[in-house]
C-alpha cells in the first residue's frame, strides 16, 4: 500500500482508494490543486480500468457535482449531485452518524446486506445507486459502475462488515 498525491504513482497504481473526510468543495480543490493528479486518476481510473473505491466525501466527488457550502463541480464520474440531508424528521438527526443497515440494490460481486458506520450530513441524488440505508426514507450508500465503486459509509470503521468488503476489493477484476 502506497498513500500518496504523486500523480505517476497513482498512473501506474494497480487499485486505487480516494478516502475523504471534509466538506466537498475543499475536498475537489485540493485534488485539483495537486498539478496534475485529476489527469492521472481520469487515465487510470477510465482509461485503464483500474479499480477503483471511493470513501465517504472520495464517494460523493466521483458525482457531477456537491452542493456543500456553495456548488462545486465534482469529477462526474457518476451521473448525479450531492445534496445536504433532508430527512424532514427530529427523528433522524443531521448529521447521520451511527450504525447502519446497509441494503444492496441488486447484485456487486463487492455489496453484502450488513451493518455500516455512517458519518455524513450530504448524501448522493442520481443514477448508478448499488446500495441505500434508511434515514427517515433512502439514502444512498454506495454508487458505481464498471470497475467503480463509491461507499458513504466507512469500511475502516465498520468492522468486519467493512474489512470483508475492503478484501473483496482487493481481489476485483473488473
Amino acid at each position: 500500500m502506497t498513500i500518496t498525491a504523486d500523480p505517476d504513482i497513482v498512473r501506474a497504481a494497480d487499485r486505487i482508494v480516494l478516502p475523504g473526510v471534509g466538506a466537498f468543495g475543499t475536498c475537489a480543490a485540493n485534488l485539483r490543486g495537486v498539478d496534475g493528479l485529476e489527469e492521472s486518476l481520469r487515465e487510470a481510473v477510465l482509461a485503464r480500468g483500474t479499480p477503483f473505491l471511493g470513501v465517504c466525501v472520495g464517494m460523493q466527488l466521483m458525482a457531477d457535482a456537491g452542493e456543500e457550502h456553495g456548488s462545486h463541480r465534482g469529477l462526474g464520474w457518476v451521473p448525479g449531485r450531492v445534496r445536504r440531508l433532508d430527512p424532514g424528521t427530529m427523528a433522524a438527526k443531521v448529521p447521520h452518524m451511527g450504525w447502519n443497515d446497509v441494503a444492496p440494490t441488486g447484485d456487486h460481486p463487492l455489496l453484502a446486506p450488513g451493518e455500516a458506520y455512517f458519518l455524513h450530513s450530504y448524501a448522493f441524488e442520481g443514477e448508478q445507486v448499488l446500495a441505500t440505508t434508511d434515514h427517515a426514507g433512502p439514502v444512498t450508500a454506495a454508487i458505481g459502475r464498471d470497475n467503480l465503486l463509491g461507499v458513504q459509509f466507512h469500511p475502516e470503521k465498520s468492522q468486519a462488515y467493512g474489512l470483508d468488503l475492503l478484501a473483496r476489493f482487493l481481489g476485483w477484476k473488473p
